[in-house]
């Protein structure tokens, strides 16, 4: 574990471009039709129960990183086979990322390129910022923070000016009933991009004021479900139902579609910066815990020296983990939300924290009593 420090401005930045990241690409929630943006803010609920989860964990262990507290809590053996599975775990979704964002690099703006040399390119860049340290990449995250959200305030008011948005486009609103949209919230959507945020049990003891983190955490959730809820909502709206559910980036369709005073139009630049941002921001973090875990497993005392190695095999996993960028997103919607993030994202913190909170409360000493004052 690096000697750092983060405020908690910079922690609410991480996690809101975290949240943000690959998401933005995909129709999130879109077998939802209309009621995608609803089906994302059920989600947004269940995220905050996650996190509660997770901070539970934290209020137990502030000094320790999530690979260190669970040799804590299942002993040295145990412990450190589910650590290393977190860091492969960290890994896959690091590899993920990368893959989304090379293939969508690839069809988007550079079609000749081998996917192998834009991902590297990508992974070169990250590496070099994740050898710097959490506090590089928070800083980091508070320049594209600010450029983000310029970026989307400009795209909603040109996605205004040009008399695009139809309301109508969202009626029936509650098409699918409420079990049904609950169902895929807590099955789907809650998984990613919410759940995700367990990635930063490797970051959260870092933060200069643990007493603030619950604010910020649920803070910068419901930002990021609320920003996710209104840009899904937009593209129903300016696209309609069906071409949002059958694009495979809606909102570069929707950037594309943009045509203000009759030459302000092809604004792909909007979608590129988005593309850059999060995914530099989502790979980052991922890569880092995943250098920070490892060399806790195995006391290592300059984790950056990792930094190569991990990126390396985040690289060779990015393009060895699917066949197809068909076969990538199949994989990605059906078997890795059950059979991968739910262990990892539910199952195994619950079991930590109600372990935790029986050994935790055998260990606690029993209040002293005190003498009655005599008059």
């Amino acid at each position: 574990m690096e000697k750092a420090n983060i405020s908690g401005y910079q922690l609410f930045v991480l996690i809101f471009l975290f949240e943000m990241g690959s998401a933005l690409l995909v129709p999130l929630a879109g077998e939802a039709k209309q009621a995608a943006w609803l089906v994302i803010l059920i989600a947004m609920i269940g995220g905050f129960l996650l996190f509660f989860i997770y901070y539970g964990l934290f209020q137990y262990y502030p000094d320790q990183l999530l690979t260190e507290f669970v040799r804590s809590i299942l002993g040295n053996f145990l412990g450190r086979i589910v650590a290393f599975l977190y860091i492969l775990y960290f890994i896959y979704l690091a590899a993920r990322v990368l893959r989304d964002f090379g293939e969508t690099l690839l069809t988007f703006a550079y079609p000749h390129i081998p996917l192998f040399v834009a991902n590297a390119a990508f992974i070169l860049v990250v590496v070099y910022t994740v050898r710097k340290g959490i506090e590089v990449l928070t800083r980091t995250g508070e320049l594209f923070f600010v450029l983000e959200n310029l970026l989307l305030m400009t795209f909603f008011l040109l996605i205004v000016a040009s008399g695009m948005i139809h309301l109508n486009n969202l009626k029936p609103i509650i098409e699918m009933s409420g079990t049904e949209m609950v169902k895929m919230a807590f099955t789907k959507t809650i998984f990613f991009p919410f759940g995700e945020i367990i990635s930063f049990l490797m970051i959260f003891p870092y933060l200069n004021e643990p007493k603030r983190l619950k604010k910020i955490g649920i803070s910068s959730i419901a930002a990021s479900g609320i920003f996710l809820a209104i840009i899904m909502a937009v593209n129903i709206a300016v696209l309609g139902v069906d071409l949002t559910t059958r694009s495979q980036y809606p909102l570069l369709s929707l950037i594309q579609s943009i045509e203000v005073a009759g030459f302000l139009e092809r604004l792909d630049v909007y979608f590129l910066f988005l593309l850059m941002i999060g995914g530099f921001i989502k790979i980052s973090v991922f890569t880092y815990v995943a250098v920070t875990g490892t060399a806790n497993v195995f006391n290592v005392k300059q984790p950056s020296r990792l930094a190569y190695p991990v990126g390396f095999v985040i690289l060779l996993s990015s393009i060895i983990i699917a066949s197809s960028f068909t076969e990538h997103i199949h994989e990605g919607l059906g078997a890795v939300p059950i059979y991968i993030h739910l262990p990892f994202q539910v199952i195994i913190p619950l079991l930590l924290l109600i372990i935790a909170f029986f050994k935790n409360r055998k260990r606690r000493p029993a209040p002293k009593e005190v003498p009655e004052r005599r008059s």
